[in-house]
């Protein structure tokens, strides 16, 4: 058990692989989200970078935190994309210094095996790999033996390499299965079956209010989006109720004014001469 007061480590993590315990991951980009988390009792949170500070560290409370490191264009760090070694190591060891728990780093091996070599805890991608797509396509990979062997061999690199774990997403079940059972890495499973490690959701995709596709394997257990339409609906609503307040003189009244004294108003009247 780890202490009440303190939250998971890389070791912890490891120790519920091995005891075969379920763990729950959640990609959040919130503070509210990270605090809601925490609350539930969710074991691992994803945040990319951009998203991530000291405030939504505290939020996440005893939440295992994987940080994501923006790789290539789809984002930056200190105002410019990470594109060698030296970079995402300038990254990690900020967002560590924040408290991040782990990476995500989707560069190529030898940036990532530079990361693990500096005792970084990295979590790799395996699979549908979004940042390399025009490679394959929005698709399941792994549907034929040859490209399930591939996935598992670019798994083994990883782990070779030293990575913590790796993001498991759109492979069959039983391929995800197998390949959860045969690596010591951490593998979060997205739509990768009930044989990955973790079971890693979209937090948008679990409250609905996913804005775009919505992948086959999400779940949905609240509809926010009606809830957002509906404030959205108040919101106008009372803005408007303001504006007729302000144009009717409905707005402000007596109780929202600070008042002045007549002695101390004519005084002041008098002082400017008027």
């Amino acid at each position: 058990m780890v202490h009440k007061n303190t939250r998971p480590t890389v070791a912890d993590i490891r120790a519920m692989k091995a005891r075969g315990e379920k763990i729950s991951m959640l990609y959040v980009t919130t503070i509210e989200e990270a605090a809601a988390a925490d609350a539930a009792g969710i074991h691992m949170l994803s945040i990319e970078g951009r998203f991530f500070s000291p405030e939504m560290r505290e939020a996440a409370g005893r939440c295992f935190v994987q940080v994501g490191l923006p790789f290539g264009g789809w984002g930056k760090f200190e105002g410019r994309p990470l594109a060698t070694a030296e970079d995402y190591l300038r990254a990690a060891f900020h967002f560590s210094a924040m408290g991040g728990d782990c990476f995500y780093c989707a560069a190529s091996l030898d940036i990532q095996k530079v990361l693990c070599d500096n005792h970084v805890p990295v979590v790799a991608h395996v699979g549908l790999i979004p940042s390399y797509i025009t490679w394959t396509g929005f698709r399941a990979v792994g549907k034929t033996a040859e490209e399930a062997a591939r996935v598992f061999r670019h798994v083994k690199q990883l782990e070779a390499i030293g990575c913590f774990g790796a993001e498991l997403e759109v492979v069959p079940d039983r391929v995800g299965e197998l390949i959860a059972k045969n690596t010591t890495m951490i593998m979060l499973g997205m739509g990768a079956g009930p044989g990955a490690d973790a079971q890693y959701l979209f937090a948008e995709d679990v409250l609905g209010h996913t804005d775009g596709h919505r992948p086959r394997h999400a779940k949905t257990y609240r509809n926010f989006a009606a809830e957002f339409d509906r404030l959205q609906k108040e919101r106008i609503a009372a803005f408007r109720e303001f504006i007729a307040d302000v144009n009717t003189g409905a707005y402000p009244q007596s109780q929202h004014n600070v008042a002045i004294g007549d002695t101390e108003f004519n005084a002041f009247k008098a002082d400017i001469g008027l």
